[in-house]
């Protein structure tokens, strides 16, 4: 083969590895992507929770105080 053609095959070669490495971290973003989705439900869901709790325990009566009053 000519200088050439090795140099063109060198570059066909590193351009295939360049896409799947490319497409490999391609998936690696759409997982991430999924992960931060369901922990930002999980967080509006916790808040939501602590907000709810907050508002009961702000809903009861005061404690009475201590007996040495």
């Amino acid at each position: 083969m000519s200088d050439i053609e090795n140099r063109v095959m060198e570059l066909e070669i590193k351009n295939a590895h360049q896409e799947d490495t490319i497409e490999h971290l391609n998936q690696i973003i759409i997982e991430h992507q999924a992960s931060i989705a369901n922990i930002a439900r999980h967080l509006e869901q916790l808040q939501n929770k602590i907000s709810t709790l907050q508002e009961d325990n702000s809903k009861e009566a005061p404690e009475a105080p201590p007996p040495h009053y």
